[in-house]
This record gives C-alpha cells, structure tokens and sequence, in this order.
C-alpha cells in the first residue's frame, strides 16, 4: 500500500475530514495543556482579566489568520470574491499567532496589565501546531499545504504521481522538539518563553516557505514576509525587555 492509497483508508475511518478532526483535537489538547501549566506555574493575571486576554486571543488570531491567508495569493482572492465558501475557507498559522499576539498587546494597556502573559501560552500552541499540522498530512494535497516537487529522497508522493518534499512532517517533528526545549529549559526572564516560541517558529516558517510553491514578491511569500515581520517584533521587544530589566535593576543598586 503507498502512501495515497494508506491516507484513504484513514480518511474513510474518520467520521469527519481529517483537517477538521485533528484541528478540533489540537484546540482540546493546547487548551488541556494551558491549563495544566497554568495550575502548576500561577497565572500572571486574575481570572476576569485572564478571560479577557483570551477573548482577545481569540478574535485577533481569528482575523489574522483569514488576513493573512487572504494575502498569500490576491490573485485568487479576487477571482473568489463572488464565492462565499472561498471567503470563509482558508487559515494561517503566522496570521494567527501574528493577529492574536498584536491583539493582546493592543488590550493590555486598557485591562490595566504591564506584565508580560504569554509564557504560558507557548507550549501549548507547539501541541496544538503539531496536531494540527497531522490533520494537514493526512488530507493530502486539498488543503494546499503540501510542499513543492522534489527529487529528493526523502519526497513524498500523494496520489498526484510528484514527488513532494514532506514540509508538515518537518514541521511536526520541528515544533516536537521547540515544545520540549522549551519545557526543559531553566527558569527565563518573565515574557522570554513566549518570544522565544515566536522567534523560533517564524524563523521556521521564513526558512520552510521555501520549499512550497507559492506566489513570490520580492522574492519571498506572503507568509515569508510576515515572518520576518514578526521576528523583528520579537527582537524589538525582547531587547525593550532586557534594557527596561537593566534600568530596574541599576535603580534598586545603592
């Protein structure tokens, strides 16, 4: 059995696409972790605030990432623009990490919070993006995040007879391993966890897009650009940490 004929048969034991299963499944589970980590470790935040964050979270990932998706190809947004199920359909992991982090940022200052709250988000969107991206793997080419054609060994071919490079297990196995360094990692700065997930993963994505065909500008995709645009972010803001960390600690100096 190759591998298309072995996707259908797990596709027809699923009662539902395999992309909404295991999307629905990677929410359950992230949720499930998030709470156990915020158990274990305290919340930064009380809970009418916390909520508010998560609202917050919510819409914003939920517009970023149909933005964001919208953008990687205007062509065939506009051609859609008279489909309503074309519009409703398509999401991205950057415009919604993107759009949930700028989200919170913008709502903070009005609930009143100057602490950074997203440490314990972090692992829990590495299970989430991981279980995901295998509700991706198992539905084959229709969700059109497959990788490009390649000659490479290690190619993988869906039933479309090409061999394509295997670009949603490389990003399993890569959010795999940034989950568990991140949980072994020693105690960090308040807020470093959650940047160190975002400056990692959009690394990723900026290094990974180039093995998938998509509308290039400027010699980079949508999602490449925004990738960029959001390491830079972390960098920018990691260093106002560190520097607003160092005033502090001179101040308390004798």
């Amino acid at each position: 059995m190759d591998l298309a004929d072995a996707l259908a048969s797990v596709r027809s034991a699923l009662p539902l696409a395999p992309h909404l299963v295991f999307e629905a499944l990677a929410y359950a589970l992230g949720f499930l972790v998030y709470r156990r980590l915020r158990w274990l470790r305290g919340d930064v935040v009380d809970e009418e605030r916390r909520w508010s964050l998560l609202v917050a979270v919510v819409f914003g990932a939920a517009i970023g990432s149909k933005l964001l998706h919208q953008l990687v190809d205007p062509g065939a947004f506009v051609a859609g623009l008279g489909d309503p199920l074309e519009l409703l359909g398509g999401k991205t992991i950057v415009g919604a990490l993107l759009g949930g982090w700028l989200a919170v940022e913008l709502v903070k200052p009005r609930l009143g919070i100057e602490r950074a709250t997203g440490d314990l988000y972090a692992l829990p969107l590495c299970v989430g993006i991981a279980v995901g991206r295998v509700g991706c793997f198992l539905t084959g080419l229709e969700d059109s995040t497959h990788g490009r054609a390649t000659q490479l060994a290690w190619g993988l071919d869906f039933g479309d007879g090409v061999a394509r490079h295997p670009v949603r297990l490389l990003e399993i196995a890569f959010v795999s391993g940034l989950g568990v360094w991140l949980l072994l990692r020693p105690p960090q700065r308040e807020g470093a966890v959650f940047l160190t997930f975002l400056f990692a993963y959009f690394g990723f994505r900026f290094a990974i897009d180039f093995l998938k065909d998509t509308p290039r500008f400027g010699g980079l995709g949508t999602l490449q650009w925004a990738s960029l645009a959001g390491a830079a972010g972390c960098a920018f803001l990691a260093r106002r940490r560190a520097l607003a960390a160092r005033t502090a600690l001179q101040e308390l100096r004798p």
